[in-house]
């Protein structure tokens, strides 16, 4: 093995004990998986892998996820009290 070969295989062994090929695959199937690619994707990786240390970004994704869903079930029920209560105005004026 050439000392250029040896030198190629100690820094790949490095990457993988420091976890750095971990972090590269997730961000990568993370993005893959976007059903809205980013525009840019360097800055999605980029942000991916700022986050803090114990933050996991795929629950966050998820939670951010459920409350949108939630944040449109609660819009749609101030429009339908709110619906009602013109009703019950406009009943009592007359």
């Amino acid at each position: 093995m050439s000392s250029s070969d040896s030198k190629k295989e100690e820094f790949r062994k490095y990457l993988e004990r420091s976890g750095v090929i971990d972090s590269l695959t997730k961000v990568l199937i993370a993005l893959y998986e976007e059903p809205e690619k980013p525009a840019n994707a360097v800055e999605y990786v980029r942000r991916f892998l700022s986050s803090p240390a114990g933050i996991n970004v795929d629950s966050m994704a998820s939670e951010n996820e459920a409350l949108k869903k939630r944040v449109e079930e609660l819009e749609l029920q101030v429009q339908q009290l709110q619906e009602s209560l013109q009703q019950a105005d406009g009943a009592n004026t007359e």
